[in-house]
């Protein structure tokens, strides 16, 4: 470890230099050979160990395009048009207000975040969701819809479990009620794939079905059933590693989650008290909700929630009020309570967006359509300063006033947070060297 001199007191390069100290540095020619690259990653990795907080991230996905200025960024002074038939209420923040649809948030406003500048230029759904989880902008047109649809380029919950390794008997990813389009491993391969669950946690017989045990399988049976199989994969990758491998990652991961009990705890949403069920919601997004704040409390590190239905285009009004932004509202605030009363939220970063916002204008078939230009991101818990508004958007709400905040600087903060170092290089298959994030900066008022 190299070790510098500067005034009275010692400094430790890389993991102990502080970012100022990193920028003097920088200036002086104490590093002789030292570039300019070197001494941001230098600034990047001290930035990281100041504000990791988070051992675990909760992703809610509102997928389709929640419309911000109906949400978080009400627009009341602007014409009927544009500003909808919603009205702006008072949060608990003084000078805070959303519309009256979040009336559950608006009474816990001094527990997250409200980002209102983020911005990109991706109006398609499955390449915006692909440039959201990845960082990095589809090859392929939008409406292709493989899942994953990221071949080459791994997802935020891929890296995470990657760079954080397992805590538990628990798979460090996780997707829910099913796969998250943009969300595969890439190039990391099937050891960072999420567990997914495809099962809806409202339905009386929920269950994780991989968990369920081979009915008249003993032990014994599974015990050597597993030695059989580790003699075929032995013989199979002197044959051909690639997909023997892929297998038998798979076939571990099963076993271990089969036998655990651990896990069958985890996942068993139906141990919780009827209230706190009630409290979440009655709807997939707020058990699913419940279903992520339990896996991160047995020690998942990344859970993604895949929530639908917000590509509202025609008549969208009467969906929104009745069935989309209350159960939003209702999961989201159940949440962020509920983990802050367990003491887990200062550890848990949660994270609600979509891949895009919404239209300023409202059109002809009383609807809003794509807009990426301006959305709205709420942060919570993980080591985020809570009951603040960052940035703003125009009097349209169509454009950010304020600096923009992109894809990859949201990337570049979550694993930050994280302790993930979004500076660090991997090589692909062809030794082709992949950043964690693709450039981005840390979104200093949120940490």
């Amino acid at each position: 470890m190299l070790k510098v001199q500067i005034g009275q007191r010692r400094r430790q390069c890389c993991d102990g230099v502080s970012r100022r100290h990193a920028l003097r540095l920088g200036t002086t020619s104490l590093l002789g050979g030292l570039a300019l690259p070197q001494l941001l990653q230098l600034q990047a990795k001290a930035a990281t160990k100041q504000a990791a907080k988070a051992k675990s991230c909760i992703f809610l996905f509102l997928e389709g395009g929640p419309p911000h200025q109906d949400m978080w960024d009400p627009k009341p002074a602007a014409p009927a048009e544009i500003r909808g038939p919603f009205s702006p209420i008072a949060t608990n923040v003084p000078g805070t207000q959303v519309t009256n649809q979040l009336p559950l948030c608006a009474k816990m406003a001094d527990k997250y975040t409200i980002l209102r500048s983020h911005s990109h230029r991706d109006n398609g759904h499955t390449t915006g969701y692909h440039y959201v989880m990845t960082g990095r902008r589809a090859n392929f047109a939008d409406g292709d819809n493989p899942v994953p649809n990221n071949a080459f380029y791994p997802s935020v919950g891929s890296i995470v479990s990657r760079e954080l390794g397992t805590k538990s008997e628990i798979p460090p990813y996780i997707n829910l009620p099913h796969p998250m389009a943009g969300g595969g491993p890439g190039f990391y391969g099937a050891e960072h794939a999420p567990f997914v669950i495809e099962a809806d946690p409202t339905q009386p017989d929920f269950e994780v079905k991989d968990l369920r045990p081979i009915a008249g399988l003993s032990q014994k049976r599974l015990s050597t059933r597993q030695k059989l199989l580790a003699g075929i994969e032995k013989l199979e990758r002197n044959a051909s590693r690639g997909r023997a491998d892929v297998m038998s990652t798979y076939y571990e991961k099963a076993h271990r989650l089969i036998t655990s009990p651990a896990a069958k705890k985890a996942f068993d949403i139906h141990a919780e008290p009827r209230a706190v069920r009630e409290r979440y919601g009655s709807t997939q997004i707020g058990q699913c909700a419940l279903l992520a704040r339990r896996l991160v409390e047995s020690g998942c590190r990344f859970v993604g929630v895949d929530a639908p239905g917000w590509d509202v285009h025609f008549n969208c009004f009467p969906s929104l009020q009745t069935d989309l932004i209350p159960y939003a509202d209702r999961a989201f605030s159940a949440l962020v309570t509920d983990l802050e009363e367990r003491g887990l939220l200062d550890e848990t970063l949660v994270v609600m967006m979509g891949e895009m916002g919404r239209t300023p204008r409202i059109n002809a078939q009383a609807g809003r359509d794509h807009w990426s230009m301006a959305q709205t991101v709420i942060f919570a818990g993980g080591g985020t300063k809570p009951g603040q508004i960052i940035g703003a958007t125009d009097k349209q709400a169509a454009a950010p006033a304020t600096e923009p905040i992109g894809v990859n600087d949201l990337l570049f903060t979550i694993h930050t947070l994280m302790g993930i170092d979004p500076t660090r290089i991997y090589y692909g298959p062809l030794g082709r060297p992949v950043p964690i994030t693709d450039g981005g900066k840390l979104i200093d008022a949120l940490v």
